[in-house]
């Protein structure tokens, strides 16, 4: 048995009034240190400045203490003997509180009027927008109308056909409470018999609603009898009886979260922080488990436990930590058995106030294995720390990339030992990112053998500087792309689209791209090619074979490489079946029903049933079968040696597993493959969410499922672009962490960026980008990590000399699909960001320049609301 000894606990902390906004502002860092002890004992301090030092034995060890003591000044961790120091990571701290505050509804009739004005207001702070709707009589179910134009306030802005918002302004009669109204006017002939609302938070995207349902405020009788519903404002009788019931709206509580987080230099994150020293309370409770493996999933441990321990949802334990002689803290000692992987807690203050690593849990690793392997990920690079080691880090473009490289093992890493990995992937697929991760480990291997230094400094500045290798693995490119798609939706209309864009060729390799994306080749249903039928006639509306081989070839003689679209989802049959169902298949690949998925109702396949989703407008292709995937794989190494194809752009991914994507992958060897994942983002009250992590997850999903041989368009950044530059709400290009909220802040050298393509723009229009701001768009991708993708009719538009000069300082700087962006605003009206520390962008009317200090920054372009700044 080993034990685990949680000590005492200090706070020293800036407050600041409670913002429900945590903004992306640079958080200070804290510490976690590894060191043995004698007799096989380990230390774990806990600082809780923001600074949480971890110390542990590294073999046959689970005796971790936790202590820490305060000064006037600033708050001092004590530790014991750490000569041999096993491992050091560092991460922020996150204090959680909650905050009450009041709203109030009234209505008043106007004087000398027959109007009444209903009163919407409340305390809160923050800037409040009034999301709200109307019922009329007679209307059956939930649904909002948008009421009449004569009802709307000044501001109000109109949300689709069913509501409006309306920003909440500061109250003229509040008294100095700090309250906040809207002011709508009714009329009692009206036919309108509700108003619905719901409270959202300008500055986070938050949603507040009343016990998770609309607010709603009746302005007609009940039916007798009726029982009045819970989140009804005040029961009314007619106009006469007003405002009646709504006394109760005054109890009525809205909660949030408040982020306050504090640095070593005592400085907070934003806002007019009032100073206050706070010694955590006796009583704090130690939240804790154990987990058996690294999907970190609690456990509740063996007995014994510490005194004061209660079982919590038999999820995990609850310990009320013993106050320290003298009161200036508590602790904990705990007991743990052996074999265990690792030790979970966050802390309770009290009902209202929590303490965790960034909304993370604290982990203290137990095991070994663990150590040893978080002790060489430290030894790769380390847990890079904000601001202090910016300019350290800075090693010129090999070492960046590099690093790009390491964080990206880190991302499989954390994917491959997350619980939901555990519960989704198979262990041949697990087995197959782990040899992802030993091609990225060998090649920055190589790349740091082949940086040795051998010769003088001066030797440096005069040779050449060093190109690096340019080869991960098949599918996945250099990571120095420049991706344009080559076509429109109407290109085919010409019916020699080919040798236009042959006499183009010159000319976008001048303008910096490096691949083209061509339309697809094959013969076709539809004249677009997104229906094919005859796999091998490329006698498609775009040009016969002969002139598709002679426009790859001039891409090929000016640079440029070549990708093909392959439709692989589905295929247009060439006959019916006996029951006059079209599923019979012709050609060199004369399929019959085997080949068609057996839950597709359209088409009465009898393969097995579809491994994705099903386009019902053709035959869904069963790639579960093996003569299937035979004449597919044959299919595509056919083209890449016939036409000379350099890679793939793969339609409608989310058809079929992305484990057959790997096989085709596998077989063609393509240089650069991208799938197309595209589903519907979060929305709320048809608004997009904030939080896009289940959409962005879904892609990166697919891209695993490929052992990352094939890249995916980025569909979660361009649908927050659109939000964002729309709405004028750019805190949104920022996520919880402060990273990018798209794949690309998650899996950058998966993540092909985009901002309108072929379906979403040209003359489909399915999802276009807010009008006007295409360069914001292009601004965003052209300097940001992952793989850009400028569209056809952009190039050729009068964006292109901007589009032009943001190429140019996206390879004069080397900025690539891996490179380390910085977020260092994301407000209401600006976002800003640091890439590599040598590009800096801002996108937005409000105002941005990069700090100024040692290095210095010089302005390369601007545009209407963006500008890009270098590093000089």
């Amino acid at each position: 048995m080993s034990s685990v000894s949680i000590g005492s606990l200090q706070h020293h902390s800036l407050r600041e009034n409670p913002k429900y906004s945590p903004k992306s502002k640079a958080f200070k860092p804290c510490s976690l240190n590894c060191s043995p002890r004698t007799q096989t004992q380990a230390k774990l301090f806990f600082h809780s400045r923001r600074f949480c030092n971890f110390f542990r034995a590294p073999k046959h060890s689970h005796v971790v203490v936790v202590k820490a003591a305060s000064t006037t000044e600033t708050a001092v961790v004590q530790t014991s003997e750490s000569a041999d120091l096993l491992f050091k990571e560092t991460f922020p701290l996150k204090r959680t509180d909650t905050v009450e505050g009041k709203i109030f509804v009234r209505l008043d009739q106007v004087k000398n009027s027959q109007i009444w004005q209903l009163t919407v207001g409340c305390n809160l702070p923050g800037e409040w927008i009034l999301h709200w709707g109307v019922s009329y009589v007679g209307d059956v179910g939930s649904e909002w109308d948008q009421p009449p134009t004569q009802m709307r306030p000044p501001g109000s802005i109109p949300i689709k056909d069913y509501a409006i918002e309306t920003p909440m302004k500061k109250s003229s009669s509040s008294g100095g409470d700090g309250f906040h109204e809207v002011k709508i006017d009714l009329s009692p002939n009206s036919a309108i018999a509700a108003i619905n609302f719901v409270l959202k938070d300008g500055e986070t995207g938050a949603w507040y609603q009343h016990r998770g349902r609309d607010f709603k405020v009746p302005l007609v009788d009940y039916v007798q009898g009726d029982e009045p519903d819970g989140n009804i404002a005040g029961e009314k009788r007619g106009f006469g009886i007003w405002p009646g019931a709504f006394g109760q709206l005054s109890s009525w509580i809205l909660k949030g979260e408040v982020l306050t987080t504090t640095g070593p230099d005592g400085s907070t994150n934003s806002g007019d922080p009032k100073q206050e020293k706070t010694d955590l309370p006796g009583d704090v409770v130690i939240h804790w488990g154990v987990c058996l493996d690294g999907a970190k999933k609690w456990e509740i441990p063996s007995a014994p436990y510490p005194p004061e321990t209660i079982a919590f949802k038999d999820k995990a334990l609850r310990t009320r930590l013993q106050p320290k002689e003298g009161g200036d803290g508590c602790w904990g000692s705990f007991t743990v058995e052996e074999g265990l992987e690792g030790f979970l807690f966050v802390l309770k203050l009290n009902e209202k106030t929590w303490l965790n690593c960034m909304g993370n849990d604290f982990y203290i690793p137990l095991s070994s294995s663990t150590l040893s392997a978080r002790s060489t990920q430290t030894l790769s690079g380390g847990t890079q720390i904000p601001e202090k080691n910016a300019k350290e880090n800075q090693e010129g473009s090999i070492s960046t990339y590099t690093s790009g490289i390491i964080n990206e093992i880190r991302n499989l890493v954390g994917d491959i030992s997350s619980e939901k990995s555990q519960k989704t992937k198979s262990k041949e697929v697990q087995e197959s990112i782990l040899r992802e991760i030993e091609k990225l480990a060998a090649e920055a291997y190589s790349i740091f053998r082949s940086s040795v230094p051998t010769f003088t400094e001066e030797a440096v500045l005069e040779s050449e500087e060093q190109k690096v290798p340019v080869k991960i693995c098949p599918g996945t490119g250099t990571g120095f792309e420049i991706l344009c798609q080559g076509f429109n939706w109407e290109s085919h209309k010409s019916g020699r689209w080919f040798m236009e864009l042959k006499e183009k060729a010159a000319e976008l390799s001048s303008i910096g791209f490096t691949v083209i994306w061509l339309p697809p080749p094959t013969e076709s249903i539809s004249p677009e090619g997104y229906m094919p039928r005859d796999l091998y006639n490329l006698n498609s509306r775009y040009g016969n074979i002969d002139q598709l081989k002679e426009v790859v070839k001039k891409f090929h003689e000016v640079g440029i490489k070549v990708l093909g679209d392959a439709v692989l989802n589905h295929r247009c049959a060439h006959s019916k079946n006996q029951n006059g169902v079209w599923n019979i298949f012709g050609g060199r690949l004369n399929w019959d029903d085997r080949a068609v998925v057996a839950d597709d109702p359209h088409f009465q396949g009898r393969g097995n049933k579809s491994s994705g989703d099903n386009f019902h407008a053709a035959p869904n292709i069963d790639h579960s079968q093996e003569f299937v995937r035979k004449d597919l794989k044959e299919w595509l190494c056919w083209l890449r040696k016939e036409i000379g194809y350099d890679g793939w752009r793969l339609d409608f991914v989310r058809g079929f597993w992305g484990g057959y994507v790997k096989d085709y992958i596998d077989a063609s060897e393509p240089l650069f493959a991208v799938g197309e994942y595209w589903d519907s983002l979060s929305y709320t009250y048809g608004e997009m969410d904030h939080n896009q992590d289940a959409h962005r997850q879904r892609i990166v999903d697919w891209i695993n499922a490929t052992n990352g041989t094939a890249g995916a368009f980025d569909v979660t950044t361009k649908g927050i672009l659109h939000a964002a530059l729309e709405r004028c709400e750019y805190w949104r290009l920022s996520d919880s962490k402060g990273k990018p909220p798209g794949v690309v802040g998650w899996w950058p050298s998966r993540a092909v960026t985009f901002i309108e393509n072929h379906d979403t723009g040209s003359t489909q229009g399915h999802w276009r980008f807010p009008g006007g701001k295409e360069m914001q768009g292009y601004a965003y991708i052209l300097t940001h990590p992952g793989t850009p993708t400028v569209f056809y009719d952009h190039i050729f538009s009068h964006y292109r000399p901007e589009i032009e000069a943001l190429i140019s300082i996206r390879n004069r700087n080397k900025i690539h699909c891996r490179s380390i962006v910085k977020i260092t605003k994301a407000e209401r009206d600006v976002y800003a960001a640091i890439v590599d520390e040598k590009v800096a962008v801002k996108i937005g009317p409000g105002h941005y320049e990069p700090p100024s200090g040692q290095q210095k920054w010089s302005s390369a372009y601007e545009g209407k609301d963006f500008k890009v700044w270098e590093s000089s």
